[in-house]
This record gives C-alpha cells, structure tokens and sequence, in this order.
C-alpha cells in the first residue's frame, strides 16, 4: 500500500507510466528534482557513485538563483570549523570538476578585499592570528604588493586581504557545461519542462508524477528546489529554520582592462562569518545605503570582460517587486573608487531570491521519508558548497 506524501486532484488526467529504469537493474535508481546548481551537483555525484539518475527540471533551463549569482567560489569567509571544511572540500571538487570538463570556464582567480580604514585593517591583522588563517591561505598585503597581483587597483584603500583559493565559474553557462558532459553518461536522462506535483512512496518504490501526467519511478528522490519552499513538501519545508532572501545585482559594458582577482569591499567582512573577530565590532557604521540595504561589495570580471556587481539583501517578505537604483548607483561608485577609474556604465539589472539556513548549518538538509530527502536552504554559499553538499548527501544513501 502506498504511503501518499502529498495529493493533488486530478479528475481529468491520464497518468502514464515513463520508463526510465529498468526494475531488473540491481543498481540504485534515484530522482532528482530541480535544474540548478545544487540539483546538479547532486545528479553528478549520484553518477559518480555509480547509480542511474534522472533529473527533472520543471523550466526549459534553471532561471534561478543558480544563474542570478556571481559565480564565486568564495572559501575566504567561511565560518571557522564545518563551514569551512565544506568550504575546502568543494574548492577541491571544483578543480576536480573542472578537470573532467575542460570547456567548463573554472578560474583560480583569487579574490582581494579591500581595506579603506585602519578599522577595517585592524580587524585583516586579527584575522591573520586565526587558528584556521593558513587553511584559507589568507595573506595580508600592502597597496603596493595588492598591485604586484592585480595591477588595476589604483583606488583608494590602505591594504588588501589576498585570498588565493578563491576562484570563479561562469553561472550563465556553467550548467549547460556540466549537463553536457553527463548526458554523455548512459546512466543518465535529463529532462526539462517537467513539473512534478505530487511524489507518493510504496516500501520499495518512490513515484513521482507530473502535471502532465507521466509517471517516474526510482529508488529514492533527492528534491532540490531553491528557494520553493511551497510547491512540493510545503508542510516539511515551512516547518524547517531556513528563510528566503531577495537580492539586487547588476553588471556592466566591457571593462578594458583586466581584473585578475575578484573584488571585495571591507563591508562584506561585516557579511562573511569567516571574519567574525573581536575588532569587528570596532568599524565604523557604514555608508546609510548600505546600512540600509544589507549591502557588501563583491565584483568580478566575467570572461566577456563585463564587470558583475553586487549585492544587497532583503529579508522580510513579502518582498518589493520594484528594483531600487540607489543601491547600484553606491555600488558603481564604490566600484570605481576602489579600482581608481570610473568603470562602464550599467547595463543589465536583476534581482533573485535565495533560500537561507537560518540556525547555522550548511544547508537544510531534511529526511521527508525513508527514501525521499530534501537539500536547500545553503544561502549565498550555493555555487561555492555544492559539490560538498551534494557528496555529503550521496554518503546517506
């Protein structure tokens, strides 16, 4: 007898059956829902474990948070301890990745944050006496050793914090990248434009169902779905300590010069919990924009030569619909000063919502039933831990 999860009613659909499997296949046979970042990686390590996977995606392509980011890599501020263990597993699952996709566009570019005050330079200098500093490969430097490996900051600041595990990836092309790789796997079945509504459970057998009504059967489901927190286990996910988080990010024309690291301000040491040091408490208010908005300065220069800025943060929903111009104007302004040219004019705009783990761990991680988990809520931290998310996952099953 089935245990129904979740019900929807359907007078007039005709369910048909999908064979994706094979049910004489002594293999694991698992679902996973949801395109992005963090369905994938888990869809790459499920394979790499050696079991067959169909992954789901209910849009033509993800057109979430997984592409409205920075395509950071970010260990530098990791929280000391789990955090940052993840941190460094997926640094290395990246390069590893990369490895097997060549085309996919992986840069051990580093990242550089940026000290305009003493306040901000006392709180690098505590950072270097953490236990944990050498893991992060943290190196303090002056404006001139700054400049020896990113020549284009001829800004105003007094020091840079050099980071160089930091790398980035290009979020509009880099699932595109890794599904072209998997579905070179015979183990594998990409699906888009499927939207799975209701997921019921018999003691062997975990049946997904469409709104069109075909019909997957599998082993066990992995459920990804961002920042839908409604759509399928809405009574599981409401319950869970995560919250959704809105942002603002933009980017610009051509830049014509090279950015070699990627960019931060001192701000995002006020966001980052890698940086949580006693003389923290010691900086200045910030700017009343970015007090306001929940803002840290992060930029990175895409292969295209576009400059990718950001971001703001609102937490309390229901969130604006309307994009507010003077958050990205302190950016672009910022931005400039810190580089020491006005940088290219603004031309595109967008906004994206993110799902947050709230009680400090890695992501939400939930047990539906026996055989159907659920992974979101890894916050900002996404495109960075996904791959260790994803490999801690597949250890459960």
């Amino acid at each position: 007898m089935q245990a129904r999860l979740k019900s929807f009613a359907l007078p007039s659909l005709s369910v048909r059956l999908t064979l994706i499997f094979d049910r004489d296949d002594p293999f694991v046979k698992i679902i996973i829902i949801g395109g992005g970042v963090i369905g994938t990686a888990h869809a790459r390590e499920a394979l790499k474990a050696g079991h067959h996977v169909v992954h789901l995606e209910r849009d033509a392509l993800a057109r979430s948070a997984s592409v409205r980011n920075f395509g950071l890599v970010w260990v530098s501020g990791r929280r000391s301890g789990a955090e940052l263990e993840s941190g460094l597993r997926a640094r290395a699952l990246w390069e590893e990745i990369h490895r097997e996709i060549p085309a996919m566009d992986f840069r051990p570019n580093g990242s550089m944050t940026l000290a305009v005050n003493e306040a901000e330079l006392a709180v690098m200098q505590e950072c270097m006496e953490k236990g944990d500093a050498h893991q992060r490969q943290w190196q303090l430097l002056d404006k001139k050793e700054v400049q020896k490996i990113n020549p284009a900051l001829k800004g105003n600041y007094l020091a840079g914090l050099w980071c160089p595990l930091d790398a980035s990836v290009e979020p509009s092309k880099l699932l595109l990248d890794i599904r072209d790789h998997l579905v070179k796997n015979k183990d594998y079945t990409w699906r888009n434009n499927v939207d799975i509504i209701d997921v019921s459970e018999s003691e062997t057998t975990v049946i997904a169902i469409s709104r069109s009504g075909e019909r997957f059967e599998a082993d066990y489901l992995i459920h990804c779905p961002g920042a839908d927190h409604s759509s399928l286990f809405g009574e599981h996910l409401e319950a869970a300590p995560i919250r959704r988080v809105r942002l603002q990010m933009m980017s610009t024309a051509v830049f014509d010069q090279e950015l070699t690291t990627s960019l931060a301000d001192g701000d995002s040491m006020r966001y980052y919990p890698g940086y949580d040091v006693p003389t923290l408490s010691k900086l200045p208010p910030q700017h009343p924009v970015a007090e306001k908005n929940h803002m840290q300065l992060l930029l990175v220069q895409r292969k295209d030569g576009t400059l990718t800025i950001g971001d703001t943060h609102e937490y309390k929903e229901p969130f604006e619909f309307k994009l507010h111009e003077g958050p990205y104007q302190y950016l672009h302004d910022l931005a400039s000063d810190l580089i020491g040219t006005k940088i290219p004019p603004i031309i595109h705009r967008w906004d994206g919502i993110y799902s947050q783990q709230i009680n400090g761990e890695i992501c939400d991680r939930r047990q539906i039933s026996t055989n159907i988990i659920s992974v979101t809520g890894p916050g900002g931290r996404g495109n960075t831990l996904a791959p260790a998310i994803a490999e801690e996952t597949l250890k459960g099953l």
